[in-house]
């Protein structure tokens, strides 16, 4: 059974808006998987996802945040691209490469119209991916920004 929050997520994970833009991240960047993601202080809940590599993850499924690049997002507040783990030494040791087996991250926070963070944007692969250029991160931190306008519209404040 879900909590409230898991639920609230659940209402949120069917939207025709945002799938278009995660299917828009996944043609820039060649990724996998792309997700939307509710992020707190406790919790990553999986709101909409693209999964094209059998990653196995659906809407109101959760990881550890512990365990999440997601939760340095939160805190942070910014965000953060990997075209390759094994040659980026911040990001080699953090458990989330090698516990979910990508090569390639990127992660924009969702802000709402409050505000407010909701989430991330993210996305993965098991491959290396040319994600840096300043293009892409600008296409990117837009869709992001897409994204925190349509739930902006359904999430309640807060």
């Amino acid at each position: 059974m879900y909590d409230q929050l898991a639920e609230s997520v659940m209402l949120e994970s069917d939207n025709g808006d945002v799938r278009a833009i995660l299917e828009k991240v996944a043609a820039l960047t060649g990724m996998g998987f792309v997700a939307v993601a509710r992020v707190t202080d406790t919790r990553w809940i999986a709101c909409q996802v693209l999964d094209q590599i059998d990653f196995g993850m659906s809407p109101g499924d959760e990881l550890r945040i512990s365990t999440t690049i997601c939760d340095d997002i939160r805190q942070s507040g910014k965000a953060v691209v990997i075209d390759d783990v094994s040659t980026n030494d911040r990001w080699l040791t953090h458990p989330a490469p090698s516990l979910y087996g990508f090569k390639s991250y990127v992660s924009f926070p969702i802000t709402l119209a409050d505000g407010s963070f909701y989430g991330t944007l993210c996305a993965i692969d098991p491959r290396p991916r040319q994600l840096s250029g300043r293009e892409t991160a600008a296409a990117l931190a837009g869709f992001a920004a897409e994204v925190g306008a349509v739930l902006s519209r359904n999430v309640p404040a807060g």
